[in-house]
Order: C-alpha cells, then sequence, then structure tokens
C-alpha cells in the first residue's frame, strides 16, 4: 500500500477512537472501539519525522514523505514488515517511554523465534543486533491513542538504506532477519509471530488472528 493511503488509514482510525473517548467524556455512550495491529508492505520511499534532519536524505531514488510521527528518516519497501498498532493506552498505562520499550520487546522475541539475540541501545529507540538495527521505532500519540509504530527488516533490500542517515544515526549499520540467517524468511510467518508476542506484551486477546494470505 502506498505509504499515504496507509498513513490516512491510521489517522482514520486514531481519529474514531479519539472521538469516542471524547464522546464518553460528555457523558455520552459509546462502544468502545478495539485497539488494532495493521500490517503493510509499503513501495520504496523515505520518511521524515517532525524532529528529523532533512539533510539526512543524501540521494532521492524513491518517494519522500514529511510525517507526523517522532524520530528521523528511515527507510520502507519490499521485504519489510511494517507494523501500526493502533492503541489506546488509557487501558493499560500513560507512559510512552514504556510502550515504546514493550514494543521493542516485541520485536526483541520475534528475533529470538530465529536464534538472532537482539536487544535495545541505550538513549536510543529501536532493535539491534550485533549486526546492526533491525527495526526502526517511530510513533505518534494523541489522547493516549497511538499511530505509527515499526519497521521489522525480514528480506529487505539493505542498500536503499545506504541514500539516507538512517534515523540519522551515521555510525551505525542496518541488517535484516535474511542478512543475519542467510537464508529466506518467510514474511507471513514473521507477521504471525509478532501477533503473538504482542498480545502475550501487550496482556491483549487476539479477536481476527492474522491469517497468511
Amino acid at each position: 500500500m502506498p505509504y499515504r493511503e496507509a498513513w490516512d488509514l491510521q489517522a482514520a482510525e486514531q481519529r474514531k477512537r479519539v472521538d469516542g473517548k471524547l464522546q464518553v467524556r460528555k457523558g455520552e455512550h459509546v462502544d468502545p472501539l478495539p485497539d488494532l495491529l495493521l500490517f503493510v508492505e509499503h513501495p520504496h520511499v523515505y520518511t521524515l519525522g517532525k524532529s528529523g534532519d532533512a539533510a539526512h536524505l543524501l540521494r532521492m531514488e524513491a518517494d519522500f514523505v514529511k510525517i507526523d510521527r517522532g524520530g528521523d528518516i528511515t527507510y520502507h519497501g519490499p521485504g519489510q514488515v511494517v507494523g501500526y498498532p493502533i492503541l489506546d493506552l488509557e487501558r493499560r498505562y500513560t507512559d510512552i517511554h514504556r510502550y515504546l520499550r514493550e514494543l521493542e520487546e516485541v520485536i526483541i522475541r520475534v528475533c529470538a523465534d530465529y536464534g538472532i539475540e537482539a536487544g535495545r541501545e541505550v538513549g536510543m529507540t529501536g532493535v539491534w543486533t550485533v549486526r546492526g538495527k533491525i527495526c526502526a521505532m517511530g510513533i505518534k500519540c494523541s489522547r493516549w491513542v497511538t499511530m505509527h509504530g515499526f519497521a521489522l527488516n525480514v528480506s529487505t533490500d539493505l542498500g536503499w538504506f545506504g541514500h539516507i542517515v538512517p534515523c540519522g544515526i551515521p555510525d551505525k549499520p542496518v541488517t535484516s532477519l535474511q542478512a543475519i540467517l542467510g537464508r529466506p524468511v518467510d514474511v507471513a510467518e514473521v507477521k504471525g509471530r509478532i501477533v503473538g508476542h504482542m498480545a502475550a506484551v501487550f496482556k491483549a486477546d487476539i479477536e481476527n488472528p492474522y491469517l497468511p494470505e
């Protein structure tokens, strides 16, 4: 799905949930909408967060979109699992730092499923391995309803990251599950593992399990 189309979809789902909360606070009865986890693969695109530096786009080789999430510049494209959780954090906690750490925990567990040791870097957001950053993250939160999310490199062509300073960090390489394992990795399988770990980490029930196409 093209990036702008997915962005509009996220924003609409976030707005529905924010509007519902505002109606409840006015004393109206509104049935709460469930949390969502949207999966997408984008055509080649570079996105720049609101605190990012456009100078980190070194060469224009794909679409370029300035967006309203936190963070700097990153790449999205085929072979990358992009996840957009639309969660009402007030149902759990009101702590953005904790939310990001729990998103990281989901991806750390997914990597562990493939025998890859992954973790965090002090003062940075995302998930890292000894071979480099494997998952970028950036979010937006409105009245504690989240949008945007994470981008996990599965079989991504890492050459596209050579046209930017990924996440504004010049001295850290980028890697993927396939690059580390040295073999193809099934994207559908990865999505299923993400759903399972999201449910465990965020203590959620799955109403509509992810079904590979």
